[in-house]
């Protein structure tokens, strides 16, 4: 306490820590993300998105590949698969190879979703990052992208 009877608020250790930083900041991404695509007039979520984009590069795949493509569960993918068919953006039908697994592919209505929202989530980028210059967004990027890539590779 001061002494007019203020408390002090000390800042905790844990909160400079790396895994309050990256929480904090899924946090900030997804606000800004749900800001944006809102006021461009839609209705999806980050993930919704990422599976999406995934399945615009990677058509007729299962979804177990999609679920390790867009670093998700099996449980929590298929419920985004289920959103997304009930959306009408993605079809799910029995896989030729393998009758146990479902193949997914976007619809027109899908692919016309991914064409309007793809330059929105690309203008948002740095929405998600205020406060860095060019040069530190790049780095920030870089830094991030090796960090995913080696917790990617410890979990296989």
């Amino acid at each position: 306490m001061t002494r007019d009877g203020a408390r002090t608020v000390a800042a905790s250790v844990s909160l400079a820590m790396p895994g309050h930083l990256i929480r904090r900041l899924h946090q900030v991404s997804t606000l800004v993300f749900h800001r944006h695509v809102q006021a461009a007039g839609h209705d999806i979520t980050p993930v919704q998105f990422a599976a999406l984009d995934a399945l615009a590069h990677n058509p007729e795949i299962d979804q177990k590949g999609l679920a390790e493509l867009v670093a998700k569960d099996r449980a929590t993918l298929g419920t985004v698969v289920e959103r997304l068919e009930q959306k009408g953006l993605v079809t799910r039908r029995v896989s030729p190879d393998d009758k146990r697994a479902r193949v997914l592919a976007l619809t027109p209505e899908g692919e016309a979703l991914l064409a309007k929202l793809l330059p929105v989530v690309i203008a948002l980028q740095k929405d998600i990052l205020p406060g860095l210059d060019d040069d530190e967004y790049r780095q920030f990027v870089a830094l991030a992208s090796k960090v995913s890539a080696a917790a990617s590779a410890e979990r296989r």
